[in-house]
Formats: structure tokens, sequence, C-alpha cells
């Protein structure tokens, strides 16, 4: 007897050890071979959407044609002479001296459209600088209001008319407008951008100028009455504007370059002549 009660002890705990151990490796089944590799895939595959994402997020959407000239020069419209550019604050202090002698395509520098307001609280930062060194410096100077969607049109009219005071040889206020609000009807959509373009309108007596991309055009500002204002059209990278309706300004690319302004800037090109654009501004 005293040599068989180790012998059944024994016995009756090593299954007792087998089971504990069968029962961690049920729990660490996950990290078996078959499983590393599934997580391995997941992960993979996680990473590639992720980079298909952040590239058109800042390369192509939210608005569709922001595309860059990473490894070339942008190209110029042939058949057009009159260039200008738009800037904000994102290109930091101008040197007006440098930027006077500035040529695109061969052409002189006829007209800069500068960066006002945003919403119904938001004033760029360099704004009063800048146009009023456009001005001195001989430029046909612009001045565009950057829709919001968090704020009324009624109160972002009034707050550029506030902010913007536009002067006798301006070129007509502009409406920058690339978002419409997810909750709003396209109708109720048009009303809004409509009521921001009246009342401006008749504080000077012009029609504003619509900025937009033309696939936003099509899709949301399609309705005749927009027609009769002119359009500033957004579409890089292209010979020729594809929208089929009449327009007044293109911007062509989003990656020039010209002395005194640091980085990348816009570049544009009047549909017309040196007198047509003379004839747009705001008149006595």
């Amino acid at each position: 007897m005293g040599i068989c009660i180790p012998i059944i002890f024994m016995a009756t705990a090593k299954p007792k050890s087998n089971k504990r151990r069968s029962t961690r490796k049920r729990k660490h089944s996950f990290f078996s071979k078959p499983h590393k590799k599934t997580a391995w895939l997941i992960g993979g595959m996680g990473v590639v959407v992720l980079y298909i994402w952040i590239f058109y997020y800042f390369f192509v959407g939210p608005t569709g044609f922001r595309w860059r000239a990473l490894y070339s020069d942008p190209k110029y419209p042939n058949g057009y002479e009159i260039h200008g550019i738009d800037i904000s604050h994102y290109q930091g202090i101008i040197d007006w001296e440098k930027l006077q002698h500035a040529m695109i395509g061969g052409c002189p520098l006829r007209f800069i459209i500068i960066k006002s307001t945003e919403g119904a609280s938001k004033l760029d930062e360099n704004f009063y600088d800048n146009f009023e060194n456009a001005r001195n410096y001989g430029y046909i100077r612009g001045a565009y209001h950057f829709w919001s969607v968090h704020s009324t049109a009624r109160e972002q009219a009034y707050h550029f008319l506030k902010k913007v005071h536009l002067k006798e040889g301006d070129l007509p206020p502009v409406l920058d407008v690339e978002h419409k609000p997810a909750n709003l009807s396209v109708e109720d959509f048009q009303t809004d951008v409509l009521t921001w373009l009246h009342i401006v309108e008749d504080k000077y007596h012009v029609k504003p100028i619509i900025y937009t991309y033309y696939k936003f055009k099509q899709q949301y500002l399609s309705k005749p009455v927009f027609d009769d204002y002119p359009y500033w059209i957004a579409h890089y990278y292209v010979d020729k504007v594809e929208y089929k309706g009449a327009w007044k300004f293109w911007q062509h690319t989003d990656a020039g370059q010209l002395p005194g302004i640091k980085g990348y800037i816009d570049f544009n090109i009047y549909n017309g002549s040196f007198y047509d654009l003379m004839k747009l501004t705001i008149p006595k």
C-alpha cells in the first residue's frame, strides 16, 4: 500500500497537469501561425486603405480638383495673355518689390485676388496689407469671401461688407463656394448662395463673381440664374476647361511659383482682353 499510494497520486495528478496545459493552449490559440497570418493580412489592408484615404484627402478631395504637379512645372494655357494670382495669409509676407517684376508664361502679372473674410467672423490676417499693396504696386485687385457651412448667408454677407471696402477700379466682390451643407437640399443651398450674392450686389451695384470648381457648379449651381454672374472656374492640369458654359476666370494650377512669394501659389487667367477686364471692374 505504501508503494501504491504515491503511484496512484502521481497518476491522478498527471491528467490535471495536462488539462491545465491544454486549457492554456486554447487561450493562446489566436496567436497561432494561421491567426498571425490573418492579422498581418488585415493590418496590411488597413495600411493600404489609410494610404489611399490620405492621398484622396490631400490631393483629390474634398473638392475633387486639387491635383498638384509634384514632379513637373505647371503648364500655362495657350491663347491667354491676361494672367493673375490669388493669395491669402498662406503665402506669408510677400516681397512686393520682387513680385512687381514677375512674369507668367512670358506675360506680366495683371491682377491679384485676395482672401478677405470667411464665415461670419473670420478675417484673413494679411488681407489689409495685401489689399493695399496690390493697388500701390499697380495691380487690378479683388477680394474674395470664403463660404462657410456653419454660418447663415446673411451673416456672411454683412460680415464681408463690414470688413471689405472695394473702390473704383477693383474687381467685383468674389464668393468662393466649394461646400454644401449635408443637411440642406440643393434648392435651399441655392437660395442661401443667392442671398449672399443679392445683398452684396445691392451694395456695389455689380454682379459678384462666383468661384468654384466646375463639377461643383454642375452639381449644385446649375440653375440658370447663376449664369448671370461672372464665373471663376477652378480646374487643374487640363489643356482646356471642360465646362461648356461661359466663364471669365480660370484657376489652372495651384503649383505656380513667383519671385517674392514663398512656396506654391495659384495661377489664373482672364478669358478676354485687358480692356474687357477693365470693363468688368467697379465703375465710378
